[in-house]
């Protein structure tokens, strides 16, 4: 019996991204045991007319509205809610609109995802390994074992911490670990989502290969010197910066009592980032 897939995704105001992603998203070859997935799309209060793209030429795509305030992380909760909802499937991708998947990029998950399985006899969740350009092998996201990057070599490697980029999760592990934490707005979900299913004695992998392409997002600009401290504060405690709440809020859960010496880190970078850059080295 073939297994069914739904592809999770959430955007907001990139209409073009997220159009050629999901042109490419139905270009992907399928492995043969895999059903024609199903598409749940979030569209979280966009200006640019994405909605209205999506449904002119992609009708089988579920589009469904966000109230502009949902950003990743919620926004993520609401595509797996809503697609839980309305059946049971076997497994559950979750893919970012800004991503290039290579063709193969399907099949390799699910090759990884059954190597796991047959190597460690494990459930295991398979985080994809992408590239910053199509001009160069530098690593972006995937896989991460504390601060370092798990760089594909052609063999299946595990990893502490998954980016959410594009994520291979089964029914199985949603079974135990249910939906991204709702302790999130934006940023943070993904690697609370990869802790949580080492903690429940699951395993994260990384692909053997990357499977696409995916630019990195610029240096965080709460902590860039350049940066007037006004704007700095401001986006410490923003979604789209550390967002401190939400920071500590992961760091407790995680590392208990030593979230105090993160949190002291955050305030050391965000009011003097250039002394912090120096003692770093």
């Amino acid at each position: 019996m073939k297994k069914t897939i739904a592809i999770l995704i959430t955007c907001h105001n990139r209409k073009l991204k997220t159009l050629a992603c999901l042109k490419r998203l139905y270009k992907l070859e399928r492995p043969n045991n895999l059903e024609k997935f199903e598409v749940y799309l979030v569209d979280d209060g966009s200006s640019d007319g994405t909605s209205e793209a999506i449904k002119k030429e992609f009708s089988e795509v579920n589009v469904i509205q966000g109230n502009g305030n949902l950003f990743w992380n919620k926004g993520m909760r609401l595509a797996w809610d809503t697609a839980v909802n309305k059946k049971e499937y076997d497994f559950y991708l979750w893919v970012n609109d800004d991503v290039i998947l290579e063709n193969d990029a399907l099949i390799e998950l699910f090759d990884c995802y059954n190597g796991a399985i047959m190597t460690h006899n494990q459930e295991s969740i398979v985080t994809g390994a992408f590239r910053n350009s199509e001009f160069t092998d530098k690593f972006s996201y995937g896989g991460r074992i504390e601060s370092e990057d798990v760089i594909p070599n052609g063999k299946l490697q595990q990893c502490k911490y998954i980016n959410g980029n594009t994520v291979l999760v089964s029914k199985k592990i949603y079974s135990s670990l249910g939906n991204l934490s709702p302790d999130y707005t934006h940023a943070m979900g993904d690697f609370d989502y990869g802790l949580r299913a080492i903690q429940a004695g699951f395993k994260n992998f990384t692909t053997k290969k990357y499977i696409g392409i995916c630019p990195t997002n610029e240096e965080p600009q709460w902590s860039n010197p350049k940066v007037p401290l006004k704007q700095r504060l401001k986006l410490f405690r923003s979604p789209l910066g550390l967002n401190f709440e939400e920071y500590i809020v992961f760091r407790r859960k995680f590392w208990k009592r030593k979230w105090i010496i993160f949190a002291i880190k955050a305030y050391f970078k965000v009011l003097l980032p250039s002394l912090y850059r120096i003692l770093k080295k």
